[in-house]
């Protein structure tokens, strides 16, 4: 045999005529890819660290930008009880924070998904190895990979979901996730303290090494001929990784780049023309808005503060008022945003110094005529309130609000999430919420 000549390839028996035994999950023979090995799990293992960690802590931020511990209104997960100790105020500058943190939490999440699936595909022997605890230390790594697992994929679903606008959760999207991210980020932290050493090793050996004990557990005792190697295969999942990112971006960053965001609901172009032909997600029809109840002639907007003191505004009153201008954008929880939008309209520390605040304004409780749909209320803390971005808008880009976007007013905050920019406004009471 010549010496550059290639190993003969070993035969494999029949699967069909193997032992019962065999041919269940739990047995090695069972699992036969040549891709399945240390390097290949650990490169993906270091990724999902990385990347999984900057989920959890964006997500974190996502939760506080509600701020939750201004108002029950604005609680989406009242019972978090101990999970919530890192809470703070959401700040108002930069103004484009929440549309960066969310963009990124959304973008980043989507664009794992290859490298999660690999990463589980790479482990799932493991899953049905037995016995299932060959000690106490055996079975809490178990569970915490079942929990890893479990979680992982929990998560990821339901993140998509509510990307895609896809509201089928059994209950209320944010409960579901804010939990299950804890239950999942504590399973992943466990599982990173045990195996991460071992990745690092893995990824630094070279080829022709001693191979270790990870590699023993993970590579298949009897693979059958490869058809891509380890590396192809990992050229494959970054390149799935990477046209994910291509097709959802471009929904948070704007601009040109929203006509790549294909797999986004919110990209594509703009969806209609004109000042006001800029994304939403909750329509006029859909929050039971009634269009004589909105009109100049009928709406009056209620702010109440100190002492109870309380005026009535009509569109005529608040037109008289000063009006101010304010380039924000509008974020939302899904990851997508708008662009700057350009509105006009009464400063809410205006809006208090009418009901007796004349320094300092407080928290405002700003509640909407929508008749459907979540966060028919919201409060705004002080700061948000004194910003002097902070509007009460009536114009958008140098036109009267449409129905779909908050028309006869509706608020607008530096960098808070879209859904405390209450639209169709009709009630505001500055105060101790």
């Amino acid at each position: 045999m010549r010496d550059d000549a290639p190993p003969p390839v070993p035969e494999h028996p029949d699967p069909a005529r193997a032992p019962l035994a065999a041919r269940l999950p739990s047995s090695p023979g069972f699992w036969r890819s040549p891709v399945r090995g240390i390097r290949f799990t650990s490169v993906l293992g270091l990724v999902l660290l990385a990347g999984i960690t900057v989920l959890f802590v964006t997500g974190l931020l996502s939760y506080a930008a509600y701020n939750p511990d201004l108002s029950p209104v604005n609680d989406t997960t009242p019972d978090k009880g101990i999970l919530g100790f890192y809470l703070f105020a959401w700040p108002t500058n930069p103004y484009w924070l929440y549309r960066l943190t969310q963009g990124l939490h959304v973008t980043l999440g989507v664009t794992l998904i290859p490298v999660l699936l690999a990463k589980l595909w790479s482990v799932v022997p493991k899953l049905f190895t037995l016995p299932p605890a060959r000690s106490l230390a055996h079975a809490l790594e178990r569970l915490s990979l079942l929990l890893l697992v479990g979680g992982g994929l929990f998560e990821f679903t339901t993140g998509v979901l509510n990307v895609q606008l896809a509201y089928v959760f059994p209950g209320s999207f944010y409960p579901l996730h804010f939990y299950g991210a804890w239950v999942f980020f504590a399973a992943f932290v466990a599982h990173a303290a045990l195996k991460t050493p071992a990745a690092l090793r893995a990824v630094r050996e070279r080829r022709g090494t001693e191979r270790t004990e990870l590699a023993d557990d993970l590579a298949a005792p009897d693979p059958v001929p490869p058809t891509v190697s380890r590396r192809g295969a990992l050229r494959f999942v970054g390149g799935a990784s990477l046209l994910l990112l291509v097709t959802t971006a471009g929904q948070s960053i704007g601009g040109a780049l929203r006509r790549t965001a294909l797999l986004a609901p919110h990209g594509w172009a703009d969806p209609g023309s004109g000042p006001d032909g800029f994304q939403i997600n909750k329509t006029a029809a859909y929050a039971g808005i009634d269009a004589a109840e909105t009109s100049e002639e009928a709406w009056r907007l209620v702010v109440t503060g100190r002492g109870g003191r309380s005026v009535r505004l009509s569109r005529a009153d608040l037109l008289r008022l000063p009006l101010h201008s304010s380039a924000l954008p509008i974020a939302c929880v899904e990851g997508w945003s708008t662009a700057d939008q350009w509105w006009r309209g009464v400063r809410l520390r205006d809006l208090a110094a009418l009901v007796g605040f004349d320094g300092d304004p407080p928290d405002v409780l700003v509640e909407s005529l929508q008749r459907h749909g979540a966060f028919r209320r919201a409060a705004l803390r002080a700061d948000q309130v004194a910003d002097p971005r902070s509007l009460l808008a009536l114009f958008v880009n140098g036109e009267d609000l449409s129905a779909d976007h908050g028309r006869p007013a509706r608020v607008i905050v530096p960098a808070a999430p879209g859904v405390l920019n209450t639209k169709w406004v009709a009630r505001m009471t500055f105060g101790d919420l």
